[in-house]
């Protein structure tokens, strides 16, 4: 999952004019950057995650190192978000375009570290439709939203505070019901999904009108961390019917 999608505005190091604003050749060609660094990351993340998968007993190992304390995840939740941080700033670099690309593959390795317990539930334990159908359903949703961005034009920067707010407010759950030991059940996970749909149109939106030209780095990152954080809650919720 991913606090990313959380933040309230875009900052641009580059002080110039945003992406709406400049002649449609220049502004299709930043487009089409930017879905294929989001593609090449979920390239990468998939390739990570099944290198990871692949090593023998990895399910066993899992559950060893988060059962050694009941803050175990809450430690590796802190980790990601630090490292999280770390790779937005690094991706939005003005000054390296090595940089920008240091810390996509940085979030998308954190990304795929963080996913490990919940894909090898999904692919060694769960039924194996479990898997394809969050991948298909996910792939669903996003594209749907994109194209409601995409057509509609609609600038949906305003929503920049309430995913905010409301991440924070996610967050919080998560680490009381890490600390108190309870469930935070199949309505957390469907309100989260619709979190995440929020955080596509925002971010799709931002790919518009908010990043300058050469930002397409920062702007697949963006869209790639919506799109974890909608594929962790789809994948809780299909697994938690799978377990009914």
């Amino acid at each position: 999952m991913s606090n990313r999608p959380f933040e309230s505005e875009i900052q641009n190091p580059y002080q110039s004019v945003p992406v709406i604003e400049v002649a449609s050749t220049e502004r299709a060609t930043f487009i089409r950057k930017t879905y294929l660094h989001l593609a090449l990351a979920l390239a990468a993340f998939a390739g990570i995650e099944t290198a990871i998968l692949s090593i023998p007993n990895i399910l066993e190992i899992v559950g060893n190192m988060l059962t050694v304390s009941k803050y175990s995840w809450l430690v590796v939740l802190g980790a990601f978000m630090l490292v999280s941080w770390v790779a937005e700033r690094w991706a939005m670099s003005s000054t390296s375009k090595g940089m920008q690309y240091a810390g996509l593959f940085l979030y998308v390795t954190a990304q795929a570290i963080i996913f490990v317990p919940l894909m090898a539930v999904a692919v060694f334990v769960a039924d194996a439709t479990v898997l394809p159908n969050a991948l298909l359903i996910t792939g669903f949703l996003f594209t749907g939203l994109t194209l409601v961005v995409f057509t509609t034009r609609k600038d949906f920067s305003f929503m920049g505070g309430i995913l905010k707010i409301g991440g924070l407010l996610a967050m919080g759950f998560i680490v009381a019901s890490i600390v108190f030991g309870f469930s935070l059940g199949l309505l957390f996970s469907f309100v989260m999904v619709a979190f995440a749909g929020g955080a596509i149109l925002y971010s799709t939106s931002n790919v518009l009108h908010h990043y300058h030209t050469e930002q397409y780095v920062a702007a697949a990152l963006s869209l790639f961390a919506a799109v974890a954080l909608l594929l962790w809650y789809v994948l809780r919720i299909l697994l938690a019917f799978g377990r009914d």
